[in-house]
Parts: structure tokens; C-alpha cells; sequence
């Protein structure tokens, strides 16, 4: 039998299920804050997996994915323990905001202070009971408010694990992207655990294809690291995701109003029609935003 689990002051048995609300720091009205985790406490031996998202809480698509997950009976028979916090940033979230009431990205704060800020001590609660507990994480995001961005995996690759897990994943597309100061994706690799960034969809708003593709790949992951039985190899091989190395913003080069031409997910070359910038009025002609380079666009 394997030992119990504990998050918080709840003890979770093998076999057992439940949902542990954290206590995080009251609102000014002295209402009480929780985040809630959500435990799967499997009968047989396997990885602790976290699963997370609304670290930004206008980010949304997350929250709908692990929603999802949690509804689906093959989680009945698992192996090891899935961890599963749909919103993070409980704050943000109620307040349709990034950021936490004193304006602090809660991504830029771990792997936080009990003597800090509100965010870091929020990121120490969450290092602490669910991190710690974990032998490999997933986090959820979406593109920030007003962009768009199409369902992609960042990690490092140079890590293999990582990389493998990225490519099981099953995302469009993988970027190699650094790690940023603070984050909690540095604070889980430092601790020598795999995790990987999934990203897709816009800020507060559902996107169906996002969600899919989010689904997916958190089960492929489970499936690839002995989770939950593996389905039968289908005769058509999977698309291989893009391996993007380098990434670049293409800026505006006058004032007006864009209309796109590539969507996201369109291979462009150098030399191709993105978008254009035209006068609300009528009075210019309309400029065009030409691409520098060739490669795919992400956002």
C-alpha cells in the first residue's frame, strides 16, 4: 500500500480523492481566501503530477482544460497522484486581472517568502504544498489580454527530459525559450523537477481548438509517464511539432489601425504581406507590414 499524502492539514489516502482549499491571505474585508487543490491519490505507485493554471488570473483556458481532466474516469485507475489547481491566483481571477491586488505578477515572485509580498507569499504556499510534492508539472497559460497566441510548449531544451516530454506533448509548436527570473518554471527546474509551459488563446475568453490540443497533451504526458494505460498506436503517424529556436516581435511602422493577413499557425516568408496599417479616415494610403524573416506565426 502506498503511504498517504499530505496537503495542507488533509491527509489523503491511496484510492482517495479530494479537494483541499489552501488558506491563502484575506481580502481587505477580512473575507477568507482559499486556493483550492484538487488531489487524485492513486492505489498503485507512480509520479506526482501538478497540473496548473490562472497563475495569471485573466488566463483562462487552463482552467477549462483541468476542468475537464478531472471529469474523465480514467483517472479511476491511475497510477501515482495527480495534483490539479485550476486557479492559482484566486485574486486575479475573481478581479478578471493578471496581477494581484498590489499589482505583482505572480509568475515574477517565486519561489516566494512567507515574509513577502502578497505574491510571495502565495508563490511559498504554493512551492511548499504542491511543488514539493511533485516528481514533474504542467502550467497553463494563455497569451495576455488583447493577443493571441497559438497553442505552443516552452521549455528548455536542453534539458532531455523536458525536451522528450515537450515533443509527447503534442503541441503545433516547441520553443526553446530561456527561463525567466523568478518564475515558477525556474523555481521547478531548480529543483531538478521536468516542467513544462503550455500556452494558447487570449486572456479571458474560452478557445475551443486551444483547449483540445491542452487536453491532449496533459494525458499524452500522463500516458508517457506511466499514469494511465497508453491507447493503441493509431496507423497514421502524429504531426511533429515545429522545434522553434528564436522568436521576434515585427513592430508597427506608422500609426493607424492593422488588419491582419496571417493568421497564427501561417508559414510566412520573408518578403510576405503580414498585416496592414491603414488611416481610420481614409485620407493615406494603406501600409504594409512585410515579413523579415521566414518561420511561423505564434502570436
Amino acid at each position: 500500500m502506498r503511504p498517504p499524502i499530505n496537503i495542507g492539514d488533509t491527509t489523503i489516502n491511496p484510492g482517495q480523492r479530494r479537494t483541499v482549499d489552501l488558506a491563502i491571505s484575506r481580502l481587505y474585508s477580512r473575507t477568507a481566501m482559499a486556493m483550492p487543490v484538487h488531489v487524485i491519490h492513486g492505489k498503485k505507485d507512480g509520479p506526482t503530477l501538478f497540473v496548473s493554471a490562472a497563475i495569471h488570473g485573466d488566463e483562462i483556458n487552463g482552467v477549462e482544460i483541468i476542468r475537464r481532466l478531472l471529469k474523465l474516469k480514467l483517472l479511476n485507475n491511475m497510477h501515482g497522484t495527480l495534483i490539479a489547481i485550476p486557479i492559482v491566483n484566486m485574486y486575479g481571477f475573481i478581479n478578471c486581472s493578471r496581477y494581484l491586488p498590489d499589482r505583482r505578477d505572480l509568475n515574477r515572485s517565486f519561489p516566494g517568502n512567507y515574509k513577502g509580498s502578497l505574491a510571495s507569499h502565495l508563490a511559498k504556499v504554493f512551492m511548499e504544498e504542491v511543488v514539493s510534492k511533485c516528481s514533474h508539472g504542467i502550467d497553463l497559460h494563455s497569451g495576455s489580454n488583447h493577443r493571441t497566441n497559438l497553442p505552443q510548449i516552452r521549455v528548455s531544451l536542453d534539458n532531455p527530459e523536458t525536451e522528450h516530454l515537450a515533443k509527447t506533448f503534442g503541441a503545433p509548436v516547441i520553443i526553446d525559450s530561456r527561463l525567466r527570473d523568478n518564475s515558477l518554471r525556474e523555481a521547478v527546474m531548480d529543483k531538478g523537477i521536468p516542467m513544462l509551459l503550455y500556452e494558447g488563446g487570449e486572456a479571458l475568453r474560452f478557445d475551443e481548438p486551444t483547449i483540445r490540443v491542452g487536453l491532449k497533451g496533459v494525458l499524452a504526458v500522463m500516458r508517457e509517464i506511466g499514469m494511465v494505460k497508453k491507447t493503441r498506436p493509431r496507423k497514421k503517424e502524429p504531426l511533429q511539432p515545429v522545434i522553434v529556436r528564436s522568436t521576434s516581435w515585427i513592430r508597427a511602422s506608422k500609426s493607424g489601425i492593422m488588419n491582419h493577413i496571417a493568421k497564427t499557425g501561417t508559414s510566412v516568408a520573408k518578403g510576405d504581406i503580414l498585416a496592414y496599417i491603414v488611416d481610420p479616415f481614409g485620407d493615406e494610403e494603406k501600409e504594409e507590414i512585410l515579413s523579415p524573416l521566414n518561420g511561423i506565426v505564434i502570436g
